[in-house]
């Protein structure tokens, strides 16, 4: 299930990275695409002459404007005299009843565990699996056919185009990419439905297939076509008139040169029915936001990262990014034991002056998730106090000597029958102070409660998995009740983490690990469950770091800005404004960060733990 059901369509400027790349290759790069389009045409009408034939395959990520672009290189081809023969995908893919019925395992419609039909299972079998083999056959021997007696120009296009049977055949390869929130918004706005789908669905069902099935075949492919050099040319599709390309080798040297920079990326901002107004106001969001809930400063599989190359600007999903570059960002043996993917997330929940808190909930251990979604890792969060207002608490395991069976009992009533009842007489709750930690290991009941900012910290999770218990019968922005999970929390729902295993466990003293001049830095929150660590350094000029074989991500928790610094090529930095988070790449060795405001300031600090090799995902 997607993080992302409701990207509000705003594109922060500020959240780029100011990269010194090399002159020549970068300015190889088109700016939009009228020149992406120019570009290709002369290469192409480079290989005519040489060979009387070119053939293009064109494929690219969930919603991307290949037709656009293919209605465009057809024009620039005609005004030079070159009239191209065009062939789609669309034929290859599986009628919209099989399809159904084949993903019908992955996708189930049992209404008594999952109400709305938010959850299923991750499909991993491929775009040739959801193809018909015949019409892979066809599409290919017409291809063939091309290249053994056709002159001119054969454009192959759409979603599969590169897969393994087809790719050989091609002259050029292009891949046109998309950001995720990008391809929300366009499904939201009704510019697509899911692949050979020739039925409409309800905008929420189309997304759930998306994430469990379509990005996943997509992701799969883009990755293996990058890193194995299976392309040609890479092209950005957010703005169908603005499309940059870059060959995949300039792409590939930009990426390594990216990855010896700390690095922003560029945030996903949501609304919610008890989003706050803190975040909104500090980063001077769109004043027709209704609240801003969720912020989505690094959730691996759902925001974006911009270059800006003084010149131009280049945006690539983040987890793109990660895909390519991911061991010298992560570290060799990080991208091996979470199988390539980013291991931890980040984001900011704001309850700041809002109407209320956020659900009662609990998040799946990892066998559950391995048995019920076909993903490999536990969904353990944690909670840092950021900014606390009058009155604001966080909720965190059941008080001690409670009935659970009650709790649950009561939740499922209030689900069924729409009956409320007083949550805080069975979970417990714990006032917020600014620079608490709490830990939140799969199976808590937990919840952030109203008039706080917290930045959330949380281990890999591909998607989302919240089983909400209860939510005060309350509707959300489009009036609907919001559903609840009380089956799916039942099953994962620790009792034993009660308040005073809580309070001994998961709200921990900090404790100083490291210290010089003028700097501490301290463990708020680490625990035998979770494989981070979370720590603060407190400091009134600078502090110095280092990172060998894994990350760290440093959010300014209290400051106004700061310098983060590399102490081997001082070039090599970022401006940290408060709150922005910034991912310093393992193998950026040492550097410093440096206080460019006035008072002592706070870093929050994460990093994979010392033996998070070993911790069962």
């Amino acid at each position: 299930m997607s993080f992302m059901f409701n990207p509000y369509p705003y594109d922060d400027p500020n959240a780029v990275n100011h990269i010194h790349f090399d002159k020549k290759l970068q300015d190889t790069i088109t700016t939009d695409s009228l020149s992406s389009a120019k570009k290709l045409t002369g290469k192409i009408l480079g290989q005519i002459t040489a060979s009387s034939r070119c053939i293009i395959g064109l494929d690219g990520y969930i919603s991307a404007p290949m037709s656009q672009f293919v209605g465009l290189l057809s024009l620039q081809l005609a005004q030079n005299g070159v009239e191209p023969q065009i062939l789609t995908t669309e034929a290859l893919l599986l009628d919209n009843d099989t399809l159904y019925e084949k993903l019908l395992p992955y996708l189930p419609e049992d209404r008594v565990t999952d109400p709305v039909l938010l959850y299923g299972s991750l499909y991993k079998e491929g775009y040739e699996s959801l193809m018909k083999a015949e019409e892979i056959e066809k599409l290919s021997n017409k291809i063939k056919e091309f290249a053994k007696n056709g002159k001119g120009v054969l454009i192959v296009y759409g979603y599969g185009a590169l897969i393994d049977m087809l790719r050989s055949n091609y002259s050029l390869k292009l891949y046109v990419d998309m950001t995720q929130k990008r391809t929300i918004l366009n499904i939201r706005d009704g510019a697509l439905t899911n692949l050979g789908s020739t039925k409409r669905m309800p905008v929420n069902q189309i997304i759930r297939r998306s994430y469990y099935v379509d990005f996943e075949v997509a992701t799969q492919l883009r990755g293996q076509l990058i890193r194995n050099d299976e392309i040609d040319f890479y092209l950005t599709g957010d703005h169908a008139d603005k499309m940059q390309m870059i060959s995949v080798s300039a792409m590939k040297a930009l990426f390594e040169t990216m990855v010896t920079y700390p690095l922003r990326c560029r945030p996903v901002y949501i609304e919610g029915v008890w989003g706050g107004f803190y975040l909104k106001r500090l980063r001077n969001l769109p004043e027709e936001m209704k609240n801003c809930a969720w912020i989505f400063d690094l959730i691996p599989m759902e925001v974006s990262i911009v270059a800006d190359l003084n010149t131009l600007q280049m945006e690539f999903p983040f987890y793109c990014f990660v895909q390519v570059i991911g061991p010298k960002l992560m570290g060799q043996k990080p991208a091996e034991k979470f199988h390539g993917y980013f291991p931890i997330r980040f984001n900011y929940d704001d309850t700041y002056h809002s109407s209320g808190n956020m659900s009662i909930q609990v998040h799946p251990d990892g066998n559950y998730l391995r048995k019920n979604n076909n993903e490999f890792c536990r969904q353990d969060e944690s909670y840092y106090m950021v900014v606390t207002g009058q009155e604001a608490k966080t909720y965190c395991g059941f008080r001690d000597g409670v009935d659970v069976e009650k709790f649950i009992e009561k939740a499922k009533r209030a689900e069924k029958y729409g009956e409320g009842f007083n949550h805080d007489d069975y979970v417990y709750s714990k006032s917020s102070v600014a620079g608490q930690q709490f830990m939140i290991p799969a199976g808590t009941i937990h919840a952030s409660g109203r008039n706080q900012v917290i930045l959330e910290i949380g281990s890999l999770t591909m998607g989302s998995y919240t089983y909400k218990m209860y939510d005060y019968m309350r509707k959300d922005l489009d009036g609907n009740l919001r559903p609840i999970h009380t089956y799916h929390g039942d099953k994962v729902l620790r009792r034993d983490f009660r308040e005073s295993w809580v309070k001994e466990n998961l709200i921990q003293s900090p404790r100083v690990i490291r210290e010089g001049d003028g700097f501490q830095e301290m463990i708020v929150g680490q625990h035998d469950l979770l494989y981070f660590s979370l720590r603060h350094v407190r400091f009134l000029d600078k502090y110095e770091d280092e990172t060998t074989d894994r990350f760290h991500v440093l959010a300014l928790v209290e400051g106004e800005k700061c310098l983060v610094r590399s102490l081997t090529n001082p070039d090599r930095y970022f401006e940290q404004n408060y709150l922005d988070m910034v991912i310093v790449p393992a193998g950026f060795g040492p550097y410093e960060v440096i206080n460019q405001s006035v008072g002592k300031v706070t870093m929050h600090k994460t990093l994979l733990k010392d033996g998070y090799e070993d911790v069962c995902l």
